[in-house]
C-alpha cells in the first residue's frame, strides 16, 4: 500500500531525518524539476516555466527546482507567493511551490491561462488533512509529493484539485510497512495479495451465500446483489423477500419470507451458509425493522449489513453499537453519508477517516464508508483506502452491486477487512471497465469476471 500520512505525522518524519534539510530540498526540487520535465514533453530547453514559491520547505523544494530547469535551458521566473501577480504570462509550465499540506489560511491562485501546472506536496490552498480548500486553488495535472500521500489528496476537492499524484521518495525515515498497517492507499498488487481464488476441490456449498433483499418496487436491489455475488464467487446464491416480491438471475435460488415477523424464516437454515447480506431495497416500513434487526444480532455467519438493514439498526430500540458488539462474527457495515449520519447522529465530519475509524472502533468491526475514496476501516484502527473509482459508480444500485461483491468474497472465505477492501476495489475496477457515459449498476456484473481474472494473472505474477 501507498502510506497516507496526516500533515502532523509528516512533520513528525521530517523532524526526524537524519540528514540536513538541505540534503533533503534538494533531492526533494530534483524530483519537481523531473516531473517538470516529463511534463513539458521530455525537456525544458526553450520552455518557459513560472515558479511560484513560499516561505517553507515547499518553497525551497520549488527554487531548487527552478535552478535546476533554467540550467536545462529553459526560461523560469520566480515570484514570491505572498506578492504574487493576479496573472502570469503566458507559459509552458507553472510550479506550485507556494504552501505545503500544512497551511492554514486562504491563498487565492493567480490566472495562468492554459499552462500545465505541477503542484509540490499539494494544491496550495489545499488542507492537507482534509481536501477542503480555502480561496482558489490551481488545478494540477501532476502532484509531486514526498514519501507519503496525504488525506487532502484523496478527499474533497484535493481529490481533483491533486491531479495524479507522484510519490517521490526523498530519504525520509518512513517505515512503510508499520506506516500502510494503519492507513494506506491500495493498489493491484495488494488486492492479489489479499484475494483468494476459488479451491480446486471447491463445491457449491463451499461459498454459500444468503441474501434478504427487495420489497415492493426494489426488487431491482435484490437482483443486482445476487448477480453481483454470483460473477464474484459465491458458488451458491440464496435470495430470500420478506413477502416474495423478487425475481431473480436464473442462477440463483429464491425464496419468499413472511411480510411480518419474518427473522425466523430468514435464519432458517443459516448454518449451511458462510455468509448473508442484508439490506438491499429491503424498504424501510416499520415492519421490517424488528425483524431487520434481530436477524442482523441473531445470525450466526459473518453479515453484511447494507441500505435499509442500516436503517433498521438506526432506527430501533438500543444503539447500534451495541448490537454489532454482541455478535459472535464479524460484521461489515457498509453506509454512504446519508446513513452514516442515521447511524451515528452526524454526518462524516471533513476528517472521514477519523470518522470511519470510530465508527469502526466503537463498533468493534469493519466500516466501509462509501465516496469517491471509499474507506475500509478495521476494528483495530487500520484503515484502507480505496481510490481506482471514478464517478461513473455514481448511479443507482451501484452499491447493491457492492454488496454483493463483499458477500461473495467473505463467503468464500477472505477475512471481513480484506472482503471489504478487495470487494470496493473489484467494484472500481469494474466500473472503469464500462462505458464513460451511461454505465448503469445492471451492467456492472458482467465486468466483475474479468476485473478477478487480472486479479489472478497479478496473483501469479507476485507470488
Amino acid at each position: 500500500m501507498i502510506p497516507v500520512l496526516t500533515p502532523d505525522e509528516m512533520a513528525a518524519v521530517d523532524a526526524a531525518a537524519p540528514e540536513p534539510i538541505d540534503v533533503l530540498i534538494d533531492r526533494a526540487g530534483a524530483a519537481v524539476a523531473r516531473s517538470a520535465m516529463q511534463l513539458m514533453g521530455g525537456g525544458a530547453y526553450g520552455r518557459r516555466v513560472h515558479v511560484i514559491v513560499g516561505k517553507g520547505n515547499n518553497g525551497g523544494d520549488g527554487r531548487r527546482a527552478a535552478a535546476l530547469l533554467a540550467a536545462a535551458g529553459a526560461s523560469v521566473e520566480e515570484h514570491d507567493a505572498a506578492n504574487c501577480p493576479l496573472e502570469l504570462d503566458r507559459s509552458d509550465l507553472v510550479i506550485d511551490a507556494a504552501y505545503g499540506t500544512g497551511f492554514h489560511g486562504e491563498w487565492v491562485a493567480p490566472d495562468i491561462d492554459a499552462a500545465a501546472v505541477l503542484a509540490v506536496d499539494i494544491p496550495s490552498g489545499v488542507d492537507g488533512m482534509t481536501g477542503v480548500v480555502s480561496g482558489r486553488a490551481l488545478q494540477a495535472d501532476v502532484t509531486v509529493t514526498f514519501a507519503a500521500m496525504k488525506p487532502g489528496h484523496l478527499f474533497g476537492d484535493g481529490r481533483a484539485l491533486s491531479g495524479r499524484v507522484d510519490v517521490a521518495d526523498i530519504g525520509l525515515p518512513l517505515d512503510r510497512q508499520e506506516m500502510s498497517r494503519r492507513t494506506g492507499v491500495v493498489d493491484e498488487d495488494d488486492i492479489a495479495s489479499w484475494w483468494q481464488p476459488r479451491p480446486h476441490d471447491a463445491h457449491k456449498w463451499s461459498s454459500a451465500l444468503r441474501v434478504v433483499a427487495g420489497s415492493p418496487g426494489m426488487g431491482g436491489a435484490a437482483w443486482l446483489t445476487a448477480e453481483a455475488a454470483t460473477r464474484a464467487g459465491a458458488g451458491l446464491v440464496h435470495l430470500m423477500s420478506p413477502g416474495g416480491h423478487v425475481t431473480a438471475p436464473k442462477e440463483v435460488i429464491t425464496a419468499p419470507l413472511a411480510s411480518e415477523d419474518w427473522h425466523r424464516g430468514a435464519l432458517r437454515d443459516l448454518d449451511r451458509f458462510h455468509a448473508l447480506v442484508i439490506g438491499p431495497g429491503l424498504g424501510r416500513h416499520e415492519r421490517n425493522v424488528a425483524p431487520g434487526v434481530n436477524t442482523v444480532s441473531d445470525a450466526g455467519v459473518p453479515v453484511v449489513v447494507d441500505g435499509d438493514a442500516l436503517f433498521a439498526l438506526a432506527v430501533a430500540d438500543g444503539t447500534v453499537a451495541e448490537r454489532i458488539r454482541r455478535r459472535r462474527r464479524a460484521t461489515i457495515l457498509t453506509p454512504h453519508d446519508g446513513e452514516f449520519e442515521l447511524l451515528t447522529g452526524a454526518r462524516p465530519s471533513d476528517d472521514r477517516i477519523e470518522a470511519a475509524r470510530s465508527l469502526a472502533a466503537e463498533c468493534r468491526c469493519v466500516v466501509l464508508l462509501k465516496g469517491p475514496t471509499t474507506i475500509v476501516a478495521s476494528s483495530t484502527g487500520s484503515v484502507r483506502l480505496v481510490a481506482n473509482g471514478d464517478q461513473r459508480l455514481a448511479t443507482a444500485g451501484s452499491g447493491d452491486v457492492l454488496s454483493g461483491i463483499i458477500g461473495a468474497l467473505v463467503a468464500s472465505g477472505h477475512t471481513a477487512f480484506d472482503a471489504a477492501t478487495c470487494g470496493a476495489w473489484i467494484h472500481a475496477a469494474a466500473g472503469n471497465r464500462g462505458h464513460p457515459h451511461g454505465l448503469v449498476a445492471g451492467d456492472l456484473p458482467s465486468l466483475v469476471p474479468g476485473v478477478l481474472a487480472d486479479v489472478a494473472a497479478a496473483r501469479r505474477t507476485t507470488r
